[in-house]
């Protein structure tokens, strides 16, 4: 039995190792960074586009929602709506954003809150006059210009989600922590989506930078504050064959939060990743396998694929588990049943398994870096991932004992400290 279960366990780490790999090897294949369009080709793809409404939730916001407006504007058209949603503010984002030029909708409900509830109530209010294209971005991030034409673009072409480049300035003297987790988050949102969409694949949604058909909008329930309403709509499209598609040349940053933020916005992240493996991975396999979608498939074996640092964890754990039983084995053998440990298989094959899987994530880590990562993770702070990895022990503990299950806007620590 424990030859069998530690067999199947190999099996499953290697084969989303292998999934992972084949991911940054297709994107190796692609420009390190996006690269925008030149001006005459954004012209054109600006005179071409729907009209669009820009949806932007906002809590407490007024020291940077100016700043992710003044990128905004220059991409609004005629006709186009460039709407903030100020949910729950006890500051002035509302009267900043309305300076900036912003349309504002004042939304209060203490009992409803978080992004999910916002949205909901800003597409409401849009439906009298209902736009082509819905635009969602965080009220802290900067859009590259050209960025709204882009998405909207690829929107009218193929009737589907599209979703930008979704990366995060460090912040201000950053720390080793910090440089890691960038990396780690390039190679979640730049790196493996660049393979996906080379690979013919479809893309998870990240958040923010995100654009919509309008009708596709009336089809799912946003009035929630779940910690992943990302990947949970990713799931609902793609079952409704809507997978997301990813625009590299779309730019959208925001940034790390530091200290106790920063473990407070990777619980969100690592926390709402880990309840999608657990209750909804297992559905999509399912739905894949017995109606024969290859977008659900796929979907549901690249959400499989943990948060990096704790599919390290996880494959460091199974190795040293696997050691361990197999040394007591030969020392006391007495004390395990022949039949459980006696063969060789237990002592080399399965070890085979969990080096080839090691290998797998070594050279998507590394390859990764090389050609994506060097200037986010500069190779003398790499002696800091073991530090790292300790870090994150604790976060995916309290997973077990108390899951963050709700999304609420990150605290920042200035914010803490007010």
């Amino acid at each position: 039995m424990i030859l069998w279960l530690l067999g199947l366990l190999d099996s499953g780490v290697l084969g989303l190792s292998l999934l992972l790999l084949l991911e940054i090897l297709a994107a190796r294949q692609s420009s390190p960074l996006p690269v925008a369009p030149n001006p005459s080709r954004q012209a054109r793809l600006s005179q071409a586009r729907s009209r669009l409404a820009v949806l932007v939730p906002a809590h407490n916001e007024a020291s940077d929602i100016a700043q992710t407006l003044e990128c905004l504007l220059p991409q609004i058209n005629a006709g186009d709506r460039l709407v903030v949603i100020a949910d729950n503010c006890t500051d002035c984002t509302a009267e900043v954003a309305q300076l900036a030029g912003a349309e504002v909708f004042v939304r209060e409900n203490e009992a409803l809150r978080g992004k999910g509830y916002a949205l909901d109530y800003g597409l409401k209010r849009l439906a009298s006059d209902p736009p082509e294209v819905v635009v969602i971005v965080d009220a802290d991030c900067e859009v590259s210009q050209g960025s709204l034409d882009s998405l909207a673009i690829a929107v009218q072409r193929n009737g589907r989600p599209a979703q930008s480049t979704y990366l995060m300035h460090p912040p201000n003297a950053p720390t080793l922590r910090d440089e890691i987790s960038g990396f780690a988050l390039t190679l979640k949102n730049l790196v493996r989506p660049l393979g996906m969409k080379a690979l013919g694949w479809p893309c998870l949604l990240t958040g923010s930078g995100m654009a919509f058909p309008w009708g596709l909008l009336q089809t799912v329930d946003l009035a929630g504050n779940k910690t992943v309403d990302d990947m949970q709509l990713t799931i609902d499209f793609t079952l409704q064959g809507a997978a997301p598609y990813y625009v590299p040349e779309s730019m959208v940053q925001g940034r790390l939060m530091q200290r106790g933020a920063a473990t407070s916005q990777r619980s969100r992240w690592e926390h709402g990743h880990l309840e999608m493996i657990l209750t909804q991975v297992p559905r999509l396999l399912w739905v894949g396998l017995t109606q024969l979608r290859r977008d659900v498939l796929i979907l549901g074996l690249d959400l499989a694929i943990p948060p990096l640092s704790l599919f390290i964890l996880g494959w460091l754990l199974l190795v040293g588990a696997h050691l361990g039983l197999y040394l007591v084995s030969h020392i006391v053998p007495q004390l395990f049943a022949p039949e459980l440990f006696g063969s060789e298989l237990f002592g080399s094959e399965l070890f085979a398994l969990e080096l080839s899987a090691g290998l797998a994530i070594g050279l998507s880590v590394g390859l990764g870096w090389y050609k994506f990562g060097r200037e986010v993770l500069p190779i003398q702070s790499m002696g800091g991932i073991p530090q790292y990895l300790l870090w994150k022990l604790p976060i995916y503990g309290r997973f077990l004992i108390k899951p963050q299950t709700r999304w609420l806007k990150t605290e920042r620590d200035e914010d803490r400290a007010e």
